[in-house]
């Protein structure tokens, strides 16, 4: 028998050969390559830069976007007043529901009811001439003057109907008309009138009748016997 020779060299003997892929197959990825990079050119080619666009369009963008930094400063200018408003409005209604103690320091030397045979229609609140007191409550000031035994006195008249009525004063610090604010000085702690010592008399009057300041107060979160007050009332 003959021997098959073989044209290979020894060392390739026993490896498989890689097939080498025909022609057209580099050529179309060749060509491929060529076309893709041809586009990308002719795009990039065809998009204006900034140097080429029209400075009646660039104005115009600048002038939107102007106009759009203006409107929403204003709808934020807007939003910052309408939230102080409303601040305002909570502290005028919080202003118009607090109570208030008439003094902050004070003895009670006479409480409401029978006292010598007659009726004490308040509480004798005992402070040195001259403190300033204050008004327990929101309302108009129906009285700044003289009124008999009561002296120099102050009444305020609040939105119900309801009456303070302050005492004894040597100074009065308000006028007739004149709208007050819970907490807002009224007068002086004086000794006029019919007086025995340097007081306050403070009475409430309700449907025109006169009730016992320390409960009528204590509804509303202020206690005359302990000197606490509340802000608001309920």
């Amino acid at each position: 028998m003959r021997q098959r020779l073989s044209s290979e060299p020894d060392r390739y003997r026993g490896r498989r050969r890689v097939p080498t892929p025909p022609r057209s197959r580099y050529a179309a990825v060749v060509t491929g390559a060529f076309v893709g990079a041809g586009i990308v050119a002719l795009g990039a080619g065809a998009l204006p830069d900034a140097k080429s666009a029209d400075p009646a369009v660039l104005a115009g963008l600048k002038q939107a976007a102007a106009a759009q930094g203006d409107l929403a400063e204003r709808a934020d200018d807007a939003s910052r007043a309408s939230r102080a408003n409303d601040r305002d409005a909570l502290v005028d209604s919080a202003a118009q529901d607090a109570w208030k103690l008439p003094l902050t320091d004070y003895d009670i030397i006479a409480p409401y009811g029978e006292r010598w045979g007659e009726m004490h229609t308040g509480v004798d609140l005992a402070a040195p001439e001259g403190t300033p007191y204050l008004s327990v409550h929101s309302g108009v000031v129906t009285k700044a003057g003289w009124y008999g035994g009561y002296g120099y006195t102050v009444i305020v008249r609040q939105d119900d109907g309801t009456e303070a009525i302050y005492g004894h004063s040597s100074r009065l610090l308000v006028q007739e008309g004149q709208q007050v604010q819970a907490g807002a000085q009224l007068g002086l702690v004086g000794n006029t009138g019919h007086s025995y010592g340097s007081h306050l008399h403070f009475e409430v009057h309700v449907n025109g009748a006169p009730t016992d300041p320390v409960p009528f107060l204590n509804d509303r979160g202020v206690d005359l016997k302990l000197k606490t007050e509340s802000l608001f009332a309920e």
